[in-house]
């Protein structure tokens, strides 16, 4: 049997090398054959499903699956479907770009109330008030990988000091370890969260981590919702700041306090999807299907299979 591979975009169908069989699914409703066949498989990233997504549930009807491919950075929402002996890969730096951009625009929207004046100008009233600064505002990234150094670059010409935080400390690279959280809390003006959804990351920040912080301190969370106690954060009645791209539950129920906590900004989880996304990924597939048909190392394995 030859390498099959089913991708979502055209785009890599059309440039695969000639030995692979390529097919594009883009999400939604799944082939109904030809899936026992499949050896490479990219999940659809937000697939346009018309409430109908079945992009995860066909894994299982490819008994000849070899490689996974996600080309979001996260993954653990996928391990419980990995069959065994297949790799996973996954789509580390693509979304760099676009999600520091999202992080840079709501710390600048959260500092200098974007949100009132929005409001403001919707209901025709001119009420200026003194605002924040990110000029001088003490930063702290937890989780410190490529996503953050691509934060990093985007806040330093803001006049801001960056702390790194990862979970192994890097002393070469000036990273902190994970145990040093606490520590660096109370001298953090803003904390972006950006790591993933691990069994040690589930509730990192909660009631004590939330204890430490400042009066108006902001707390940016990109990784995944679950990394952050929703509770905890409702319970600080609006003495902690918080800008949300992610949360917990998602998507979040209409009738959530969350929507109308105090000093709560929210976005539906789109900082990863950009326009300068989609480009990115589509080149990385392209390259990664030309590494599978040559034998090459695939890039961004996660998981190696066989």
């Amino acid at each position: 049997m030859g390498a099959r591979a089913l991708v979502q975009w055209e785009q890599n169908r059309k440039n695969a090398p000639n030995s692979l069989q390529v097919d594009v699914y883009a999400g939604g409703v799944a082939p109904r054959t030809g899936l026992e066949e499949v050896t490479f498989y990219q999940v659809p990233y937000s697939p346009s499903t018309q409430g109908v997504d079945e992009s995860t549930d066909i894994i299982a009807r490819m008994p000849e699956l070899e490689v996974l491919q996600l080309v979001s950075a996260g993954y653990e929402q996928i391990l419980p479907l990995l069959p065994d002996g297949v790799t996973l890969c996954n789509g580390r730096g693509l979304h760099d770009a676009s999600t520091a951009e999202h992080v840079l625009g709501l710390v600048l929207a959260a500092q200098r109330d974007l949100p009132r004046w929005a409001i403001d100008q919707s209901e025709r009233r001119w009420a200026a008030v003194p605002q924040r600064s990110l000029a001088d505002s003490r930063v702290l990234i937890v989780g410190h990988g490529s996503i953050g150094r691509a934060v990093e670059q985007r806040l330093l010409p803001f006049e801001t000091t960056v702390v790194r935080l990862a979970g192994r400390a890097r002393p070469d690279e000036d990273v902190h370890g994970a145990d040093a959280l606490h520590s660096l809390l109370p001298e953090a003006d803003i904390v972006v969260l950006i790591t993933p959804l691990t069994e040690r990351t589930r509730g990192l920040f909660g009631a004590p981590e939330f204890s430490l912080l400042r009066d108006d301190a902001l707390v940016v969370n990109v990784g995944r919702g679950a990394v952050l106690d929703t509770d905890a954060l409702l319970a600080e009645g609006g003495r902690i700041r918080a800008a949300l791209d992610v949360t917990d539950p998602e998507p979040l129920p209409v009738e959530h306090p969350l929507w109308q906590a105090p000093g709560v900004y929210i976005t539906p989880h789109v900082a990863g999807g950009s326009a300068a996304f989609y480009p990115r990924a589509r080149a990385f597939m392209d390259a990664q299907l030309a590494r599978w048909a040559t034998g090459e190392p695939l890039a961004n394995v996660v998981r190696p299979g066989r």
